[in-house]
């Protein structure tokens, strides 16, 4: 069956980046991915138009990645303190969410949004626990939690 070229104008699961060529069915391109915008047909013009909006796409990029490593930078910086109710063999009778450590990292004056903490557990035990923030795809913090036993 013949294939259509186009270029992907944002990320499409299992299809490819934004900025790819890729070859699809003409039903797909037509029915989907055409009306919707998430791609555009594959002509001469579009594919030179393409590589300028590449460069200017990965200028943008750099400028992003150095901001958001200082980001990073400034979040590693912190250590968190919570202070829980625990057990003898300390379980928390409660826990430390994403929530909590988002509130905390911005009474310390860092803004962050909690969908960005990747913690799939809620934090149950006592003791210091490193917790990844995902800022972008290939930007990540550690941000320190140390959590103690309320007196």
């Amino acid at each position: 069956m013949a294939q259509v070229k186009v270029i992907l104008r944002e990320d499409v699961a299992s299809l490819g980046d934004a900025g790819e060529v890729v070859n699809v069915r003409p039903g797909f391109a037509r029915n989907y991915l055409l009306p919707q915008g998430k791609a555009i047909l594959a002509s001469e013009a579009n594919l030179h138009e393409l590589e300028h909006h590449k460069r200017v796409v990965q200028a943008r990029v750099d400028r992003e990645r150095k901001a958001m490593m200082a980001h990073r930078d400034r979040i590693q910086a912190h250590v968190l303190e919570f202070a829980m109710q625990a057990g003898e063999e300390g379980r928390l009778f409660g826990s430390v969410t994403s929530i909590q450590i988002a509130e905390a990292l911005e009474a310390k004056g860092v803004e962050i949004d909690r969908r960005k903490i990747v913690l799939a557990d809620p934090i149950k035990e006592v003791g210091e626990h490193t917790v990844p923030v995902r800022l972008t795809k290939d930007v990540v913090a550690n941000v320190k939690v140390k959590v103690s036993a309320a007196e």
